[in-house]
């Protein structure tokens, strides 16, 4: 038996063993799909570089003969578990420790270098605040 969820790609799902997509996956952007996608491509290229067939890769990976020929069709609901032995069987699992590496992440730099800017406007307009006073002070004083 079938059933169909609608995301922005009508896909086909079974009952038994298939969870429905979290809504992480059905939000995935187009890029990020295509990326995945190209993924699994390049998975398939490697295999069949190495004359191996699906169902030799599957068992050497420990999974269903469905679950590799949906990792090689980039699909997001794949285990990372998996993604990480397929590469890890043609010696790319070293990459994955720099995938998020805080060093490489864009959005966290451009967050810091904004925070130091408004800081440093802050702290530049509380001296000058602070030398308005004092020479006003003086002025008083003198």
């Amino acid at each position: 038996m079938y059933r169909y969820i609608n995301t922005k790609q009508t896909t086909l799902f079974h009952n038994i063993g298939m969870p429905r997509p979290t809504k992480a996956i059905r939000q995935l952007p187009p890029a990020t799909v295509g990326a995945l996608q190209k993924l699994g491509a390049d998975l398939a290229v490697a295999r069949l570089r190495r004359k191996e067939s699906l169902r030799t890769w599957a068992k050497r990976l420990g999974v269903s003969l469905s679950t590799l020929q949906r990792l090689e069709a980039g699909d997001a609901s794949v285990s990372t578990g998996v993604l990480a032995a397929a590469l890890w069987l043609i010696s790319r699992d070293g990459e994955l420790g720099h995938l998020a590496a805080p060093e490489h992440d864009q959005g966290a730099l451009d967050q810091d270098i904004r925070q130091a800017v408004e800081l440093g406007r802050a702290r530049a307009q509380a001296s000058a605040e602070s030398r308005l006073r004092a020479a006003a002070r003086t002025r008083e004083e003198g």
